[in-house]
């Protein structure tokens, strides 16, 4: 092995001893959690996906690069490719899933709520892909546009611009939708 290789291994080595997985678990879990919910629509799809990203996160640490990218980018980079799998398999596309209504609510607070969840979800499901994905990122996964833009292949203007474009498009739907 060359001194280079094993400069370059050493490094990367180091990088992954770097990451601080108790910390990986408690900040990102909930992230990952609450786009796969977003972007899926299904509570129990979004348990498994988010299990299956972090073993493979665990599997895969020797690959992260943190020269490349903050590691939710890397985290978030897998997500993704996890969600364009499983829609492959299914080929379905499902809206945002319906929000947990809290006992105390009063049953009119809670209809209401859940007609705006379902005009959501209508909204939503007529979005592009792209656009869905963007979203799911942004609200879901609570990513700023850089790491949207990271995770996404478009510049981070761009990726600006798109949400909002699509979030000005929402609220013009919601509008008409209400009158």
């Amino acid at each position: 092995m060359t001194v280079q290789n094993k400069a370059i291994q050493m490094s990367m080595t180091a990088a992954v001893e770097e990451i601080d997985w108790n910390s990986v678990v408690n900040n990102e879990l909930p992230r990952l959690y609450n786009y796969f919910r977003y972007r899926l629509g299904d509570e129990g799809v979004a348990e498994d996906l988010t299990s299956v990203v972090l073993e493979k996160a665990w599997l895969k640490r020797h690959r992260y690069r943190k020269d490349r990218a903050a590691f939710s980018v890397w985290l978030f980079s897998i997500a993704k490719n996890e969600v364009i799998g499983y829609l492959r398999k299914r080929q379905v596309s499902l809206p945002i899933s319906m929000a947990e209504i809290a006992s105390d609510e009063t049953i009119e607070h809670s209809l209401e709520q859940s007609q705006d969840i379902q005009q959501l979800s209508h909204l939503l499901a007529g979005l592009s892909e792209r656009e869905r994905e963007l979203i799911s990122l942004k609200f879901g996964a609570d990513l700023n546009n850089r790491e949207i833009s990271t995770v996404t292949e478009l510049s981070e203007s761009n990726a600006g611009t798109i949400l909002s474009r699509v979030l000005q498009k929402l609220r013009e739907q919601w509008k008409v939708q209400d009158e």
